[in-house]
């Protein structure tokens, strides 16, 4: 399992920090839509049809108990009581609104989880079958490589 080191706490901190202050730049109408969008899509917020989505990473498809309860307060505290597990092993939340987005990412932060790089033309989450590095019968452990 991923555990964060002090740069990545400082990293993830600082990024949302940054997100809050742009947040609020949007709602206050500082920022367009279209000066916002590359902030956004930094933070793994995309906005649909309907309303924001949030993706949130979950490095190797690995959580722990602790992150999982938190994704499931944050799915009954600003989402409508779930979350959507991606193809890639990510986790969506398709209703959060925009002014509780960097609430959200707090809340991930405390729990060593993030929302960076989950969208747009980047690295996205490494799959592998659900009992690598348990499996009896595993040839080759996947997740040093992934």
């Amino acid at each position: 399992m991923y555990r964060y080191d002090e740069f990545d706490a400082g990293f993830v901190a600082d990024r949302v920090a940054a997100f809050r202050d742009q947040v609020a730049r949007r709602l206050t109408g500082e920022m367009t839509e279209e000066q916002f969008r590359p902030h956004r899509l930094m933070n793994g917020l995309y906005l649909q049809l309907h309303a924001y989505m949030l993706r949130v990473a979950i490095p190797y498809g690995t959580l722990n108990a602790r992150q999982m309860r938190k994704l499931a307060h944050i799915a009954r505290r600003y989402d409508k009581g779930y979350g959507h597990f991606t193809t890639r092993q990510n986790l969506q939340y398709n209703w959060p609104s925009l002014i509780d987005t960097p609430a959200i990412l707090d809340e991930l932060a405390s729990v060593e989880m993030h929302a960076i790089q989950t969208s747009g033309n980047c690295i996205r989450n490494v799959t592998a079958d659900h009992f690598a590095g348990a499996a009896a019968d595993e040839v080759e452990d996947p997740r040093p490589y992934a």
